[in-house]
Parts: C-alpha cells; structure tokens; sequence
C-alpha cells in the first residue's frame, strides 16, 4: 500500500488511527484465521460466552451487527459446534444463544492469538505507553472505562 501523497494528510491523528486500525485488524485477522476464525465469528463467539445464554435480537443489538449477517454468523457457529440455539426459557418465540465446550475452547485460543497479534501491533511502545494509549484511544472513542 502507498502513502498518502501530502505530508499534511499523513499527520492528521484521524489518518494515523487509520492506519494503526487497519494494521491491528489485519494481524487479528491473520492471527484468527489461523485458528480457523473469522473477525466476526471471534467478536459473536466473545459476546456469546460473556452474554450467554443471549436472545438472538439481545445478542445482535449487543455486538451492533446487521439481525441478517448476524443470522449468517451464528449459522457458521452453530454448523461448527460452536454455538447452539434454544427457545428462551424466558421467552420461547426468542431463540437463546449459548456457547458450547469447543466454542469456548476455540475462544480461548482465538484470544491468545489476538493477544498476540496485539502485542505486535503495540511492539514498539512500553508498557506504560500502551497503557496510555489504550486510555486515550478509549476516551476518544467514546468507549470510556470498559
């Protein structure tokens, strides 16, 4: 990829986040993809095990995914064994979403490996640096304390 032609462009914080972001999510992506993960199977597996079980609408609105990508999504989950969806005990028109024993084991290692993929990202920062940046990026963000 080539850089932005203008000196003036390349020092805009916006381009610069840019630019980390799509770094950070190719190697999470790499990283994942060699567990057999896909980036938004990761982020719905993740949401499952600390949701679950998760109504199916809950679980979408939770993770801000399309209801009809996300039905795509938990179809390749479910296909895997990862994932298995119920009728609600709270509510049965609603399907429940629960995380199985493999799928929590493939999250596990899918975790390690975006730890890592992270840690790359971040090499060239201390650990007080990454932890100064992580704080800023959450408070420009709009994330807050997460």
């Amino acid at each position: 990829m080539s850089e932005a032609p203008l000196p003036a462009i390349r020092s805009l914080p916006s381009w610069l986040l840019g630019r980390a972001a799509a770094r950070g999510r190719a190697l999470v992506a790499e990283a994942l993809a060699e567990q057999g993960m896909r980036m938004w199977h990761h982020v719905v597996l993740s949401a499952v095990r600390d949701l679950g079980p998760v109504a199916q609408a809950d679980l979408g609105r939770g993770v801000r995914l399309d209801p009809k990508d996300l039905v795509g999504v938990l179809n390749d989950l479910q296909s895997a064994g990862l994932v298995v969806r119920e009728p609600d005990p709270r509510d049965r028109r609603k399907n429940a979403v629960s995380l199985t024993e493999e799928g929590a084991r493939l999250l596990k290692r899918c975790e390690k490996a975006a730890r890592a993929a992270n840690d790359e990202l971040l090499a060239p920062l201390s650990a007080a640096e990454r932890e100064q940046l992580t704080g800023m990026l959450r408070r420009i963000s709009g994330t807050g304390d997460l």
